[in-house]
């Protein structure tokens, strides 16, 4: 019997950090740029209610 050889833990290790440092540098440029995220994210919920209002009266 063969078995299959499981992937190797520094590669999983590696790939996890990245992902890793890449959320945490998300994170920390929402903190640090907090008046630019609040913009950018009440800016993003009007457009979207825009949009929704604007198909709904078109589909009436």
């Amino acid at each position: 019997m063969t078995e299959k050889p499981s992937p190797t833990p520094t590669t999983d290790h590696k790939t996890n950090n990245r992902e890793y440092s890449y959320v945490r540098l998300a994170m920390r440029n929402m903190v640090r740029k907090k008046n630019t995220s609040l913009k950018h994210f009440f800016l993003t919920v009007i457009g979207l209610l825009t949009f929704l209002v604007g198909i709904s009266y078109l589909t009436r």
